[in-house]
């Protein structure tokens, strides 16, 4: 039996403590993240926006949003955060459903979304030209950095605990791992 590709309307079918998502044509529903998730995700974005999306102590350049939802060919995906270079796409369109790859994202691991996020997704990131991926885990407390080179991610550096690291694209940057974990028990 073959079965019917997910269709936008079974993403608003679901309820709304889920985080659904349509991957190569299947529906993914998740619960909204847990504590160390959030936690983790929420602290990430505010380090990141004030220095690059707003230039506030840093270079700026950047559009920076948290949990975008993002139609890339017919996968509706959304990463915990994603980013623009402002010098390619200035202003984002008002819509439900940004086309435009971003240039960077970050998906944060969780138990229930570490599998999918690290096979499927990144195959549909790499497709779609995302040079930059993060991948964070707040349970085993790593960063992985990655950057497609070709059709394939390669992983530059995997950091972890209370690490100081600058990290591409945003190497001006250190960011102290240990405050990205300090909320989480």
């Amino acid at each position: 039996m073959t079965r019917k590709p997910a269709t936008y309307a079974d993403l608003e079918a679901l309820p709304s403590n889920q985080v659904g998502e349509i991957v190569d044509g299947e529906l993914y529903a998740t619960p909204r993240p847990a504590t160390p998730h959030a936690s983790a995700a929420s602290y990430l974005y505010g380090v990141l926006w004030g220095p690059f999306g707003r230039g506030h102590g840093g270079p700026g350049g950047w559009i920076l949003l948290f949990e975008p939802e993002l139609h890339l060919g017919r996968d509706v995906l959304v990463p915990d955060m994603a980013g623009w270079r402002r010098e390619r796409v200035p202003k984002l369109p008002h819509v439900v459903g940004i086309t435009m790859a971003p240039d960077w994202l970050c998906e944060v691991l969780s138990p229930s979304t570490a599998r999918l996020d690290r096979t499927r997704k990144l195959v549909a990131y790499a497709r779609e030209g995302v040079k930059h991926v993060w991948l964070v885990d707040p349970l085993l407390r790593t960063l992985e950095v990655f950057r497609l080179e070709g059709p394939h991610y390669v992983l530059l550096a995997t950091h972890s605990e209370a690490e100081t690291v600058q990290a591409e694209p945003f190497e001006a940057l250190a960011l102290e791992l240990r405050v990205l974990w300090e909320d989480v028990e």
